[in-house]
């Protein structure tokens, strides 16, 4: 292979470069346009081509005697992209789903209480002004605002301050003193304190009642008190502040969710908030950061709106459409940019999928080589071409030994290794004994087995696929994520398992895996000395009485099963086997 050479680092990079590009312009270009197509000996053509004339002929003949035509064309335009998976179940209820807003109330609103010093507030009857003067009048006094709205000022008398801002008030007390001394006099104020007030909450709320704030609190303040929105049932888009019989303010609580602000009225004593009852709603699912309910304002709702309130994950391409209509349920697929025009209705479900499939793969390489780490590949593209376009150091990487560790082998030897051991506890764990004797081996034979099956479970599989054997490499496809390991020449051999002294020694020419072990203080007591597996550096695992031991391997002695039951030793030694395969472990019994 051509990645066995070292390569110059232009050479490198244009290689790289031209292959990358070549195959993903080869790769568009073919999966644009191959189509998927039944196996041309499915139906013989000549048994195909009859077929289709005499569905044409009898299609002329129906025509020609006055018969209904037949619709033949297809149900669905599969370019359209409004055609998607038609679901089996029914669009979840919206009223399953927690409402958009459901975590307002956690926030501890009740524990904001205003402090009257909001430059909009307007003053009222029962109010305090903190008024100062010096220079030619000594004043220092908090004068009430009674209940005709005046404060009374010591040598000014009485100024009506009712309704006026805290900088309304300052101007008006200034005017007033300075009327009276013109010179050599400073004035200050300050709202010193605002009369309480008392507000009905109502409607859908957990906790209707009366509760107490100030005339600058917020309506979250009050809503927070009465335990916030019933979830279920309040709406969080219709609330009403209600001021002797008149409407003074409507709130959409879905404007501060998203944008922060809330109309602030400045509230009195006696006012009612009334939460309405939610309106109709839409289920929103998917790939969405929370799948939530929302609340509509009106019937329906346009797809562009919905995706301003919902919150999409990275990626979403599609949308899934499901609802019920005056002709009938429908389920219809958009694209994201198409959904924006598409309008929808109380009790539909929208699901935001992430269902575009990505035109290139991510690979890793490890080990003995020049360049990146990570490489942006075609979807086609194999090992091949990923090595003819590394340099490797010469002289020092073992190429025949490359190999791939793959998340797809590492579930499948994950999943193998577990249903192996499931039919060990169901094998042997629940057998019945005859005899007292019997019974006590089985009872040991189970302690055994648990462990095993307790510590093999903790044991991750490797992954490793082997892709060379004998020198060749295999040209297979590379999937996403693949992590291709190159190593580098190796002078030493690894001692493992059931060892005395287990340790990593020179490879030395002419030594064979006895004089390894022995020089390593021999055999465990546990150790099965006619089950020794050598791994080599490629992944492959291979029984040391079949193969020659060569520079980089690893020596793994396996352990005996202390066990008399034939079967049972038999079904352990092959589970241990295939532990070691997946894992590269001898777990020891």
């Amino acid at each position: 292979m051509n990645f066995l050479v070292i390569k110059k680092r232009a050479r490198l990079t244009k290689a790289l470069a031209s292959v990358t590009l070549a195959s993903v312009m080869t790769f568009a270009a073919t999966a644009h346009a191959q189509m998927v197509s039944l196996p041309n000996d499915t139906l013989g053509g000549q048994e195909r081509q009859s077929s289709m004339q005499s569905s044409g002929a009898n299609r002329t003949q129906a025509q020609g005697q006055g018969q209904q035509q037949i619709n033949d064309t297809p149900r669905a335009d599969y370019r359209s992209g409004t055609y998607g998976p038609v679901p089996s179940t029914q669009p979840r209820n919206p009223d399953l789903l927690p409402p958009f807003g459901f975590n307002l109330f956690t926030g501890g609103f009740r524990g904001a209480i205003g402090d009257g010093l909001n430059p909009d507030y307007r003053i009222k009857p029962g109010d305090q002004v903190t008024v100062r003067a010096w220079g030619a009048i000594e004043l220092d006094r908090v004068l009430p605002v009674d209940a005709q709205g005046n404060i009374f000022i010591p040598g000014s008398g009485p100024i009506n301050v009712e309704g006026q801002s805290s900088q309304q008030v300052d101007n008006s007390v200034r005017q007033a003193i300075t009327s009276v001394y013109p010179d050599n006099v400073e004035v200050y104020t300050n709202l010193q304190g605002v009369q309480p007030v008392a507000v009905y909450v109502t409607g859908y709320v957990e906790n209707p009642g009366r509760y107490a704030g100030t005339p600058d609190d917020s309506l979250l303040y009050f809503l927070d008190q009465a335990g916030g929105i019933d979830q279920d049932l309040g709406s969080y888009r219709q609330l009403r502040v209600i001021r002797n019989g008149s409407q003074i303010a409507t709130v959409d609580l879905y404007d501060f969710l998203l944008t922060g602000t809330i109309p602030r009225p400045q509230f009195q004593d006696g006012d009612t908030i009334v939460v309405e009852e939610r309106g109709p709603a839409i289920a929103v699912v998917g790939d969405v950061h929370r799948e939530l309910r929302y609340e509509l304002t009106s019937n329906t709702l346009s797809g562009a709106e919905l995706v301003n309130l919902a919150r999409l994950r990275s990626g979403v391409s599609h949308v899934l459409l499901r609802g019920d209509r005056p002709s009938g349920p429908i389920a219809q697929y958009f694209d994201l940019s198409t959904f924006g025009n598409q309008t929808i209705r109380s009790g539909d479900e929208v699901t935001f999928s992430a269902d575009q499939r990505s035109e290139t793969i991510v690979v890793e390489v490890e080990g003995s080589y020049y360049g990146p780490s990570r490489y942006a590949l075609p979807r086609n593209a194999r090992l091949s071409e990923l090595l003819d376009a590394i340099a490797v150091p010469q002289n020092l990487t073992a190429v025949e030994s490359v190999s791939i560790r793959r998340e797809s082998v590492r579930q499948q030897q994950e999943q193998s290794l577990e249903d192996s051991l499931r039919r060990l506890e169901t094998t042997y764990l629940g057998a019945t004994s005859r005899t007292d004797e019997e019974a006590n081996i089985r009872l040991r034979e189970a302690e055994l087995i648990q462990r095993f099956i307790e510590r093999a479970r903790e044991l991750e599989p490797s992954g490793r696929l082997v892709v060379a054997q004998n020198g060749q490499i295999s040209d297979i496809r590379l999937q996403d994520g693949d992590l291709i390991t190159i190593p580098e020449i190796s002078d030493s051999v690894l001692l493992s398992g059931e060892i005395v002294v287990p340790q990593a020694v020179v490879y030395q020419p002419g030594m064979s895996v006895i004089d390894y072990v022995e020089n390593a203080g021999g055999f465990t007591q546990r150790a099965d000395e006619d089950q020794i597996l050598l791994v080599r550096q490629n992944g492959a695992v291979e029984h040391a009485k079949n193969s020659p031991l060569r520079p980089g391997d690893e020596i793994l002695v396996m352990p005996k099963v202390p066990a008399h039951n034939l079967q049972l030793v038999s079904t352990l030694t092959q589970m241990l086997f295939q532990i070691a395969v997946t894992t590269r472990v001898a777990l020891d019994l």
